[in-house]
């Protein structure tokens, strides 16, 4: 978690100070996804951000905001295993799916025509992901 951990202080992400009126558990029983610890982490201690990391830009959804958010866009009815959990600003949404061996991975996806032939892996775990955005890695790289 210390990559994680170096990022958040890093781009200031901001603190919960209160306890969510949603919890993860509500998120997992939502999706039928257990989520990754690391981005249960983020969600339990943090609110969303809406920033730039390296060259890309970024809306993490907060806890509260991720399953009105999938059902406006059909997120989780449409794509099997995927849950949104951001956007990038311009139409395509960040998500956490995991593929057929269970494996994490962070994609970038329109909002528009839910296909996974559409999935962009932009990282193998939500810190991967994070991680790439701060060494300048673009969403296309």
């Amino acid at each position: 978690m210390k990559a994680l951990e170096k990022i958040i202080s890093k781009y200031s992400f901001p603190k919960r100070d209160v306890y969510a009126t949603s919890n993860v558990n509500d998120v997992e029983l939502y999706s039928k996804l257990k989520l990754p610890e690391d981005y249960i982490f983020y969600l339990e201690n943090y609110h969303g951000i809406d920033q730039f990391i390296g060259v890309e830009f970024i809306n993490l959804w907060s806890l509260e905001e991720i399953i009105k958010t999938n059902i406006s866009y059909n997120i989780v009815e449409e794509l099997q295993q995927t849950i949104g959990i951001g956007s990038n600003g311009s139409g395509e949404f960040i998500g956490i799916t995991l593929d057929q061996n269970q494996n994490v991975k962070i994609i970038l996806s329109p909002f528009i025509d839910l296909n996974s032939k559409y999935h962009i892996e932009i990282g193998t775990s939500f810190t991967d992901f994070l991680v790439r955005l701060d060494n300048g890695i673009d969403w296309f790289s």
